[in-house]
């Protein structure tokens, strides 16, 4: 199995080990990749066909968390931890000890899933309303009283909910920091909401989840006697769940590659294997066609510059009356013979 490979840990010699924040906050990171990543493709095929996939993109968050319901119910009861804990060797296990019960399965499938979505559709309808309020020019308008109530609520939402989300943030920064000062056992307040915490997988959890293969999965499924349309729903949600577990396992993989090979350690590491010194400019042979002229000399009167003002179609550095006049009676630059007109002619003001 693919979330055995080399990203696991090493796991304790006991089960109840305390996995390290690092561990923790490595799995949380792992579906916070792939949401954006799934939607990204999703907005690439919309666009190549939007007749086909438009609706894929436009309904990509409920897809999303449709499939990530049935993915993360199938490793809760499967393996009692979420898909990226159990990539990362982690399980969850009740605060007092023993199975993983339903009610935990349950409080934890939906702070896994229902949660998060309903923390991004109102992340996204806050920054619609703030855009709203940034192309009104942020101004109210008098009649509030004649707002419906649905406006006014979103006006009030818009005000509050910045303080919820800091509110929010600041629980989980608290949970964190107890955890790494081992002042608490969870790293997040909804593990602690749904009384749970986690915990490193023993050599014989490892042991008994290599030994389960998918044959034996689709065969037990979990699915209900009570009659073949229940016992086919569970199934296929089933292998719903283990497709989609096959298929991140490998995105995960290449998600991390492309984290790597962007990652700006990397990009200095190539920046410094393949640069190389720019090389010298040609040397320009005077083959006595091109006159050589003191840097300080104009070029068309031979004498000290005044006013210099330099041609843009060449480099060179003329007097002002004297580039003027010639480019405007022959239309070039007096030295490289390239076509030039007024609007090419650049003043420069240099330091005294």
């Amino acid at each position: 199995m693919a979330e055995f490979g080399a990203h696991l840990t090493a796991a304790g010699a006991e089960g109840d080990e305390k996995p390290s924040i690092f561990e923790v906050l490595a799995q949380e990171s792992l579906m916070t990749a792939v949401r954006p990543a799934v939607k990204h493709a999703s907005k690439i095929l919309a666009e190549r066909n939007p007749a086909r996939y438009g609706w894929l993109y436009r309904f990509n968050d409920e897809i999303y968390t449709l499939l990530d319901t049935l993915l993360q119910h199938h490793y809760l009861r499967t393996y009692g931890a979420s898909f990226a804990e159990n990539f990362y060797g982690l399980k969850r296990i009740p605060i007092h000890g023993g199975k993983l019960r339903h009610q935990h399965q349950l409080k934890s499938l939906a702070f896994l899933t229902l949660l998060p979505y309903l923390k991004l559709k109102l992340d996204q309808r806050f920054e619609t309303l703030q855009e709203q309020e940034a192309d009104s020019g942020g101004i109210i308008s008098d009649a509030i009283q004649e707002q419906s109530l649905w406006k006014k609520l979103e006006r009030t939402f818009r005000v509050i909910y910045p303080y919820v989300h800091m509110g929010w943030e600041g629980a989980m920064l608290y949970y964190q920091f107890a955890y790494i000062f081992d002042k608490s056992q969870y790293h997040s307040p909804l593990l602690h909401i749904a009384g749970v915490k986690l915990c490193n997988l023993s050599a014989e959890d490892i042991q008994v989840q290599q030994s389960k293969g998918a044959l034996e999965t689709l065969a037990g499924g979990g699915g209900s006697n009570q009659g073949n349309i229940a016992t086919f729903i569970g199934k296929a949600a089933v292998v719903t769940a283990v497709s989609v577990s096959s298929a991140l396992s490998v995105g995960v993989f290449f998600l991390q590659f492309l984290e790597w090979w962007y990652s700006e350690e990397n990009q200095n590491t190539a920046r410094a294997v393949s640069s190389l010194p720019a090389p010298p400019p040609p040397a320009v042979k005077h083959d006595g066609t091109t006159p050589r002229f003191h840097p300080s000399v104009c070029p068309v009167c031979g004498r000290v510059r005044t006013n210099d003002t330099a041609l843009s179609t060449s480099g060179h550095v003329f007097c002002y009356p004297c580039i003027y006049n010639f480019v405007q009676k022959h239309q070039r630059c007096p030295i490289t013979g390239y076509p030039s007109a007024i609007n090419h002619l650049i003043k420069l003001y240099l330091p005294d």
